[in-house]
């Protein structure tokens, strides 16, 4: 790691940004921390680290932020959140329905209703309160029906993110198409957002028993002929595996091996519910997977009785952590991911649980891996894009200083968020938005929301008996619902 500029301007000119006087966690290969560290950024980048005065010298009449007091750790990578439809009614799903219910009764039906407008405004939505937790980057592993207007919601918020429209074959499926025409619809997608500095595209499939052979093999060669990623879900609960014995196929992974579709380039979203041979393939092939704790226990879908990710992680494994979509994560707070595997995997009693700076590397170093970002973001290295969150230090939830990963991952680092940059533009500044009207957004969104749900004809009705105040303090209630006594009067 350059922590000092690699040489001073012939001719010095200002940076775009002095990061002065922060405690640098900079995830690199040694994962040194630079205390009373400063960070240089130019034209995005991150141009040197090192003392401010070397750096203040080397570039001359640069806007400082004051980072004194801030922890800087990498912008945080969520390799797997649905940004479309679920945002508008999110915490809505009951909570005492089976997975498949939650899917297919309410998640379905919404997505087979959201308007172009929807989609944009509810990827924003997720966009925005995604940096308001320091995430910097983000995978939407498949939207279903308007990815252009996805893209363009992500690039107002101003997150790094890669982008597909939600590919299948199956029949009577909502938006399904033959293989070829998905194929052809995901390729343009692509091409689309080709050159968009921060918001890319990805061959995105939906994965489970949805997906023909020939669905699978031709995005794997449609990946390979355009150079990009590839994601699709696979076993987040036992039904994946049960389908496909039901159809004469091997469990999922050891098929998609034997299709040759498995390799670096693939992203699998969740794979919890695996056998040592499919472990196995995952490692051999280099396939990343993507863990998402807070959907698994959200849905009932037996992570802590079948997840296999900690033993992918030790075998030497890929794995990034998620927050999958606010039907089932509720928020896509990948503090909260991190923090959850971490205790599950403990408590359920694998043997050699992660620690904790090895769980802050799967948000961060190793999730930015896993999206094919790694040459890019995910730790404050030279060259790297200027992804950075600075953490107040000064907040209660630092008092007292800790062991820095274990604080990280175990206390409420994600509460603290400052300061925000993405490509070194600050989206965060002093615990705002910087680039949406957060009151628009949320009047907006409150309208979308109500027209969303007439459309599909979903009532929700509340757990908890709305009382107008006037009325409430008319009846004055005590347990139970008698009427209370006034003072000094008989009943």
């Amino acid at each position: 790691m350059t922590t000092t500029p690699t040489a001073t301007p012939a001719d010095p000119r200002p940076a775009d940004l002095l990061i002065v006087d922060a405690e640098i966690v900079t995830m690199a290969p040694d994962r040194a921390v630079v205390p009373g560290g400063t960070i240089a950024v130019v034209d995005g980048r991150i141009a040197a680290i090192g003392p401010a005065a070397t750096l203040r010298a080397a570039y001359p009449g640069s806007p400082e932020l004051d980072a004194t007091g801030c922890v800087v750790v990498p912008g945080l990578v969520n390799a797997h959140q649905h940004t479309t439809a679920d945002p508008l009614v999110r915490s809505s799903i009951p909570d005492d329905v089976p997975a498949q219910q939650a899917i297919f009764d309410w998640i379905v039906p919404l997505h087979g209703a959201v308007t172009g407008d929807d989609d944009e405004l509810s990827a924003t939505l997720t966009a925005v309160e995604s940096l308001s937790y320091g995430v910097t980057t983000l995978l939407e592993p498949g939207t279903v029906a308007h990815p252009l207007r996805v893209a363009a919601g992500l690039r107002t918020a101003g997150i790094r993110a890669r982008v597909g429209g939600w590919g299948w074959d199956a029949d009577d499926a909502p938006y399904a198409m033959p293989a070829a025409d998905t194929l052809a619809v995901q390729a343009d997608t692509v091409a689309a957002l080709a050159g968009d500095p921060l918001v890319t595209g990805w061959i995105t499939l939906v994965g489970h028993d949805l997906v023909s052979d020939a669905l699978f093999t031709g995005a794997a060669e449609l990946a390979d002929r355009l150079d990009v990623g590839m994601t699709w879900h696979l076993s987040p609960g036992p039904e994946d595996a049960a389908a496909y014995a039901a159809a004469g196929r091997a469990r999922p992974v050891r098929h998609l091996a034997d299709l040759g579709v498995l390799g670096p380039r693939l992203l699998l979203g969740h794979a919890v519910w695996l056998d040592d041979a499919e472990v196995d393939a995952l490692v051999g092939t280099g396939t990343a997977v993507a863990s998402c704790p807070g959907a698994y226990l959200r849905l009932g879908q037996g992570f802590t009785r079948a997840g296999r990710h900690t033993a992918l992680h030790r075998a030497g494994g890929r794995l990034a952590l998620g927050c999958d979509s606010h039907n089932a994560g509720d928020t896509p707070d990948l503090w909260r991911a991190a923090r959850l595997f971490a205790g599950l995997e403990r408590d359920r009693g694998v043997p050699d649980p992660l620690r904790a700076d090895e769980v802050f590397a799967l948000a961060t170093v190793d999730g930015a891996a896993a999206v094919g970002l790694g040459a890019l973001t995910g730790s404050i290295e030279v060259g790297k894009a200027a992804d950075l969150v600075l953490l107040d230090t000064r907040t209660i939830p630092w008092i007292p200083r800790g062991d820095l990963p274990t604080q990280l991952v175990w206390g409420a680092a994600g509460h603290t968020v400052r300061d925000v940059l993405v490509d070194g533009r600050l989206v965060v500044r002093d615990r705002r938005i910087t680039t949406v009207d957060v009151d628009a957004l949320r009047e907006e969104a409150a309208q979308r929301r109500a027209a969303l749900l007439r459309r599909v004809g979903i009532d929700i009705p509340p757990r908890w008996p709305s009382v107008p105040a006037t009325e409430f303090s008319a009846r004055r209630s005590v347990p139970g619902g008698a009427p209370t006594p006034r003072e000094g009067k008989a009943p």
